[in-house]
């Protein structure tokens, strides 16, 4: 296998639970490979693959913006390059916004087919973790979700991997993955090795 370089943006939240994730997934697949911290264009440029993190969307999308790096995360989602969002990293991903998302201006980067809501799994206080069917993985994973957002619909290419009574907290388009909870915070580091999958597999 060919060395790999995964980027995680570092502008806000939670980065080295992810960048820990990253390292464990390349051992489990025996990948040579190095997860990156990324904090503006120029290190966009020399990455395979790109994570974005959970951490206060509204935030995240003011220094994308002062960063000038909106433009640059697109053409990475139009060149094939994966990308992965999670939580807050989710909410900015998609097409479409709920009236908070409008309320706050949080410019959206608009990548994947899908309308979110934020914050729909209630407040920190009622964070919660299941084990979660996750289309692809033999068995449950443990997923962690606060704050999460909500993919309240999906159309066009993109398809559902997970969904919580009927609610859907992981989609696919193509190169693109969303997911409205935090495998990074589990000591399980399947979802990072599905992800790595996607890069070997563009």
């Amino acid at each position: 296998m060919r060395m790999i370089k995964v980027g995680v943006l570092s502008l806000q939240g939670a980065v080295p639970e992810h960048v820990l994730a990253i390292r464990n997934a390349l051992k489990m697949r025996d990948q040579k490979g190095e997860a990156l911290q990324i904090r503006d264009n120029e290190e966009l440029a020399d990455i395979d693959c790109l994570i974005i993190p959970g951490g206060e969307s509204t935030t995240i999308a003011k220094l994308l913006k002062r960063f000038d790096m909106y433009a640059p995360i697109r053409e990475l989602a139009s060149a094939g390059v994966p990308i992965m969002g999670t939580c807050a990293g989710c909410i900015l991903m998609a097409k479409e916004g709920d009236i908070d998302v409008k309320r706050t201006r949080t410019e959206l980067l608009g990548l994947m087919d899908m309308r979110v809501s934020r914050n729909s799994f209630g407040r920190q206080k009622e964070s919660f973790e299941l084990f979660l069917d996750i289309e692809g993985l033999d068995d449950p994973f443990p997923a962690m979700f606060i704050r999460g957002p909500m993919i309240e619909d999906v159309w066009s290419g993109c398809r559902t991997l997970a969904e919580i009574d009927g609610t859907k907290v992981m989609v696919r388009q193509d190169n693109l993955l969303a997911l409205s909870f935090h495998p990074e915070l589990s000591r399980d580091a399947r979802v990072h090795r599905m992800f790595l999958d996607m890069v070997t597999r563009t």
